[in-house]
């Protein structure tokens, strides 16, 4: 029977990976956006046994350190800058005693700030309204076919607005927040405005860097993406993030860009 997860905690602080979790540019690896959910959600532990000290995640920044097989992989939490009203986390994934991200994250006071609150609030189409598109006739892997995905129109290359969301848990039989969850969808955005396709070029990103303005809600992930390919091996991967509710922040991936041998 296929697991209904994309981890399965094998240990404290250690998790296995389901096949739900395998990447899209090679069988025996990790696609990183549920492994990126995974991280809040340690990070999340991290923060569970203290009294609620009404600090929010409002930056989270992953740097992908080498490839991440879909192995066992350990997840160390330290705090970095202690405070009551900011706080920077980093956490460290270990596969096979290697590290392979490294994240920091940064918790603000949360405040009532609703009488000078502002900004672009354009919302995209709401997902009820639109019609599934299917990710996987274009890319491979178990995370692919795990995830539903909406375009508000017809993907294009380069430019796509789409939502995501996924039926499976992000680890089985443990509680995860909301916002471990709508961040495990959020490393999509790479992959739904696709330049170039990805049987003929490589553009896998080496980072991540989300900032949130406001906490997201669930079930949906939205991404307003464009991706944009420099003239010497770099790309960008922009996203305006969105709840039902409208924008909650920004993602940023930068790309190493090239082609694939005999492609």
């Amino acid at each position: 029977m296929s697991p209904d997860s994309y981890y399965e905690p094998v240990a404290d602080h250690r998790y296995k990976p389901t096949t739900h979790a395998g990447g899209a540019w090679a069988p025996d690896e990790q696609h990183f956006s549920p492994l990126g959910g995974l991280v809040v959600h340690a990070l999340d532990r991290h923060r569970a046994g203290r009294p609620d000290d009404g600090l929010v995640l409002s930056r989270i920044s992953y740097d992908i350190l080498g490839r991440l097989a879909l192995d066992e992989c350990e997840i160390e939490v330290e705090s970095v800058r202690p405070g009551r009203t900011i706080e920077l986390l980093e956490a460290v994934v270990r596969i096979a005693g290697r590290p392979v991200v490294r994240a920091r994250a940064w918790y603000l006071a949360a405040l009532d700030t609703s009488a000078v609150a502002g900004g672009p609030a354009d919302r995209l189409a709401p997902p009820v309204s639109l019609t599934p598109w299917r990710m996987s006739d274009d890319w491979p892997g178990g995370y692919i076919d795990s995830v539903e995905v909406r375009p508000v129109a017809p993907p294009r290359p380069g430019r796509t607005a789409a939502w995501i969301s996924t039926p499976l848990d992000l680890v089985a039989g443990v509680p995860v927040t909301p916002l471990a969850s709508y961040l495990a969808l959020v490393d999509t955005a790479n992959g739904i405005a696709a330049r170039q396709p990805p049987t003929a070029w490589m553009f896998p990103n080496v980072d991540l860097t989300v900032h949130l303005h406001r906490q997201p809600r669930g079930p949906w992930t939205g991404l307003d993406t464009t991706v944009i390919f420099g003239p010497s091996g770099q790309g960008l991967t922009g996203t305006v993030l969105h709840d039902v509710d409208g924008p909650v922040g920004h993602a940023q991936q930068i790309l190493t860009v090239r082609p694939i041998p005999g492609a």
